[in-house]
């Protein structure tokens, strides 16, 4: 395929030119949405709906359809709330295996963690939720430091362990929610859905949404070994299709969504934004020096982007949280970018109006 057939397709398949019905169904679509930033993740749900804004991802939170939690790279996403266990079955054992020797550096071990955890489900069995902070004050009430990263690191590795997860959005009056209530999975999850082959499942699911892609793509997406990568492949290569042969084929969903006639050819997408990242290979959707304006930059921050036709254009920064009713984004386009300058903020307008919405 043309690079500019593999942009259309990955559009479609991102569902970008191809909204879903609501944000539970571009969840379920993506697999797994990257959301270290609250607003971020909110926006790139609300960004695959029709006609709708990221308040109605907001009451996907709280009525537990959606969760937050660290499904994979050790890395926040948003997931179906269904979906979380499987996913964890597959991706959990080598996150907790990749953060041992962190824990240990924080002077965490076993009975840290089992202590931890204890005292968060007496905290929240019974419907009960508690910020991070709140949480953290239970345990070092209890004399269990959070000092530092030790906080972090024990909420993380109980969701991890599928304890935990980011539930309900926490309101705040006039201002766009920053944070989630943590809850107890067992108690929040209603409805757990099963598969034959999580591995291959999950491989599908990856290609499903962000097809035309590579079993390394999947591999780096996934936070799994290529090898294991190659064997879920296997066991799902006949759920789909390739589009584009050779050493590493490049494969398909068997029937994307089709794109919508009126979908704008120019897109503002959030920080950590899949379209952008989700790809061992990110060449087909910018230029090196695209990538290497949009991040990940030395802190870890993958910037919002614009995207005009497939490929990544510019980047742009919405307002203050306490100004986003009102305020102005700050939009940059790069110098060889096939639009101007009118046309990516008219792109970022419509973004900030889903953010507002």
């Amino acid at each position: 395929m043309h690079v500019t057939e593999l942009r259309r397709a990955r559009l479609r398949h991102h569902r970008l030119t191809a909204p879903a019905a609501t944000a539970v169904d571009a969840a379920r679509h993506l697999a797994a949405t990257q959301s270290q930033d609250l607003w971020g993740g909110r926006l790139a749900l609300a960004s695959r709906t029709r006609d709708t804004g990221v308040s109605a991802v907001d009451r996907a939170f709280d009525s537990g359809a959606l969760v937050r939690a660290w499904t994979q790279r050790g890395t926040l996403h948003t997931v179906v709330a269904e979906d979380l266990g499987w996913m964890l079955a597959v991706t959990g054992a080598r996150m907790l295996r990749g953060d041992a020797k962190r824990m240990a550096d924080l002077g965490l071990d076993g009975s840290d963690v089992a202590r931890a955890e204890t005292l968060a489900v007496r905290a929240l069995s019974g419907g009960g939720r508690l910020t991070r902070a709140e949480l953290l004050a239970v345990w070092e009430a209890d004399g269990l430091s959070t000092a530092g990263q030790r906080g972090y690191h024990l909420i993380a590795a109980l969701a991890i362990r599928g304890l935990l997860v980011w539930g309900p959005v926490v309101r705040r009056e006039n201002l766009e929610p920053r944070e989630q209530h943590l809850v107890l999975a067992d108690e929040w999850i209603q409805d757990h859905a099963t598969h034959a082959d999580p591995a291959a499942e999950l491989f599908v699911r990856y290609i499903t949404g962000h097809g035309p892609a590579t079993v390394r793509d999947f591999a780096w997406w996934a936070g799994l070994p290529l090898g294991a990568s190659r064997a879920a492949a296997a066991g799902a290569v006949h759920r789909l299709r390739v589009v584009d042969e050779g050493p590493e084929p490049r494969y398909a969903a068997a029937a994307p969504p089709r794109a919508r006639s009126s979908a704008p050819a120019t897109l503002a997408l959030p920080t950590f934004e899949e379209y952008c990242i989700s790809y061992a290979d990110r060449s087909l959707t910018g230029s090196p020096a695209a990538h290497a304006a949009v991040g990940p930059g030395r802190n870890g921050m993958v910037r919002p982007i614009i995207v005009h036709e497939g490929e990544i254009v510019g980047v742009w920064r919405p307002p203050a949280m306490s100004a986003r009713a009102a305020g102005e984004a700050a939009v940059t386009v790069f110098d060889d970018a096939p639009l101007d300058h009118e046309e990516a903020t008219s792109a970022v307008d419509r973004a900030l109006t889903i953010l507002r919405s």
